[in-house]
């Protein structure tokens, strides 16, 4: 469950004895081969929408919560070289919930749709959502894809887990003082509030939704320049999730398994993990791991009640921890209470304002200069903190944010405002609109961006030798270099046309002329210049009386440069 950056936070025994032989057994036998490739802080960061930096006081996708250890039968359910389609029939372990791998493999597509180079393969979600959750708890989701109670893990409270105080004030998980994992997938509110995604296309970002939580799983995944079709960085991407040895091994195996076949079983009937936990790894119930029916957990919108002076019961061993974590409220006693909760901080936005963005322009492959800020605003006037904002490139354009995302969410500081990353234009000029909206609610304000063609505000001709050509021969190569303030101006279109002489000089229809792709003479014709600002002209013809004939180029941007190209009478031959 426990996704992390820079050390391990769980402070607890990591297994039994009994499940680490059981894992070098696997190891042996079956695993990937690959190695353990990534160290403490080793993970891709492109700003803004890297996990290390977004994952919620770096503690990744749920802070550390504990995980099942269940390993897969060694019997595979298919064999070595066969198809990974579904079969009607296989092993129970094998079997994946309908809704379940249904979301699985939407998110495969849709994260194919918009970052096909990572190449996330399904079975990575699938083998994610095992370790997880036991997929969903076999499958216990209603026709949407939501869990049919909460699945919650133990509050991030500081004891054998990571601190982590509440940051969404108990929406998600119900619990207003520490955060706690939430969903199939087991995000921790602060890292669903970046990551978050609506899988299912229900307008929500549910983190107990197995549509939205997988995805989420995807991005989070796929996150920088990741290629998961590498083992190297599939372990990384794994390890970025939960920041342990044993984990990766435990997913990968999964991976593995899943790999060689799998099918389809109804929703709430698939098999759930019977081994212990990364927290729990010597279960206090006969026979090991959770029950058969979990227990429920408590609904997000019910909030314990704090404090009380009940005496907490004795366990019946000391020595082996507690085979459920504890539930916030009086020791012992189940909530008495059910207030009705506060709205969110985003719940409470009436208002977002631009907070001094300019004027948005850039030249194609630039950076937009200046950047978009908003202020939300309650019904008073007073700025909201900690409200969730999700800014989004819209229209047709290439453009994106700086790291290659077209949509990311930001928290609002004290003062109410958000600021989106820097802007990178695409290659693709014109108008776009950026959007800037309060998550779960209606509020939003947009603002207008251009994207320019590339320029030059100079064209120099390269070569020094007077082009001149006989009737019928052509001209030597004619070269030309296109900068813009000083630098070398890449991929600017310049515009080559044969002129006639005058004040107003118009196109040329005799003299020198280039061919088109076709072959067929023409005497205007537009290129682009290298990425070093170098221009290298098609192949001139000398044709026409004999004279001189300008040449003129035009770049965008303004740039202009005239060459001369003399065209001489070819000698008669009788003369001679």
């Amino acid at each position: 469950m426990a996704a992390q950056f820079g050390r391990r936070l769980y402070r607890g025994a990591a297994t039994t004895a009994v499940a680490a032989a059981a894992v070098a057994a696997l190891s042996a036998s079956q695993a990937p081969g690959s190695p353990l490739v990534a160290a403490d802080g080793d993970h891709a960061s492109t700003g803004a929408s890297t996990p290390a930096e977004q994952g919620g006081g770096g503690s990744g996708v749920s802070g550390d919560s504990p995980y099942y250890t269940d390993l897969p039968p060694l019997n595979t359910p298919d064999k070595p070289g066969s198809s990974v389609e579904l079969p009607v029939t296989g092993p129970a372990e094998s079997g994946i919930p309908a809704s379940v791998l249904a979301a699985y493999k939407k998110a495969e597509r849709t994260v194919a749709g918009t970052d096909a180079a990572c190449r996330l393969p399904w079975q990575l979600l699938a083998a994610i959502g095992k370790v997880e959750s036991g997929q969903a708890r076999g499958g216990r989701v209603d026709a949407q894809g939501t869990t049919l109670s909460p699945i919650l893990g133990p509050a991030l409270d500081g004891n054998g887990f990571a601190l982590i105080k509440d940051t969404d004030n108990g929406v998600y998980d119900g619990d207003r003082t520490h955060d706690r994992a939430v969903g199939p997938m087991q995000f921790i509110p602060s890292t669903w509030a970046v990551w978050g995604q609506d899988g299912n296309g229900d307008g929500r970002k549910d983190p107990n939704n197995v549509y939205d939580a997988a995805l989420a799983a995807g991005h989070y995944l796929c996150a920088g320049s990741r290629d998961l079709s590498t083992a190297t960085d599939l372990d990384r991407a794994v390890l970025s999730y939960n920041h342990s040895d044993v984990y990766l091994r435990t997913v990968r195996s999964w991976f593995t398994y899943y790999n060689r076949g799998t099918h389809e079983v109804p929703d709430g009937t698939g098999v759930l993990p019977a081994g212990p936990t990364s927290r729990n790894p010597v279960s206090a119930r006969p026979g090991g791991g959770p029950s058969a029916t979990p227990s429920p957990t408590p609904s997000p919108s019910k909030t314990p009640k704090p404090g009380g002076s009940a005496k907490p019961t004795k366990p019946a061993n000391p020595s082996k921890p507690s085979p459920e974590p504890s539930k916030p409220g009086e020791p012992g006693k189940p909530p008495t209470t059910t207030p009705t909760p506060e709205p969110s901080p985003s719940e409470s936005v009436t208002e977002l304002k631009n907070t001094g963005t300019g004027t948005l322009t850039a030249t194609a492959g630039g950076t937009f200069d200046g950047g978009i800020a908003v202020r939300a605003s309650n019904a008073g006037g007073d700025p909201v903190a900690k409200a969730s904002v999700t800014f989004t490139v819209t229209g047709d354009t290439d453009t994106r944010f700086v790291g290659g995302a077209k949509s990311v969410t930001v928290k609002t500081g004290a003062d109410g405002t958000a600021s989106a990353p820097s802007l990178h234009a695409g290659e693709k000029t014109g108008e776009f609109t950026v959007r800037a909206a309060v998550d779960g609610t209606s509020v939003t304000t947009s603002f207008k961006a251009t994207v320019t063609a590339r320029q030059a505000d100079a064209l120099t001709r390269t070569g020094t030798t007077e082009l001149t050509a006989v009737a019928g021969e052509t001209f030597d190569d004619i070269t030309v270099a296109a900068a813009y303030k000083g630098e070398a101006a890449a991929k600017v279109a310049v515009t080559a046309t044969m002129i006639t002489d005058g004040d107003e000089p118009a196109e040329n229809d005799k003299g020198p002329y280039c061919t088109d792709d076709d072959g067929n003479p023409v005497r205007s014709i537009v290129l682009t210049t290298e990425a070093d600002g170098s221009l290298k002209l098609p192949k001139f013809y000398a044709d026409g009386p004999a004279g001189t004939y300008k040449l003129r180029l035009t770049a965008e941007g303004g740039a202009t440069l005239v060459i001369e190209l003399t065209v001489e009478e070819r000698p008669d031959p009788a003369a001679s």
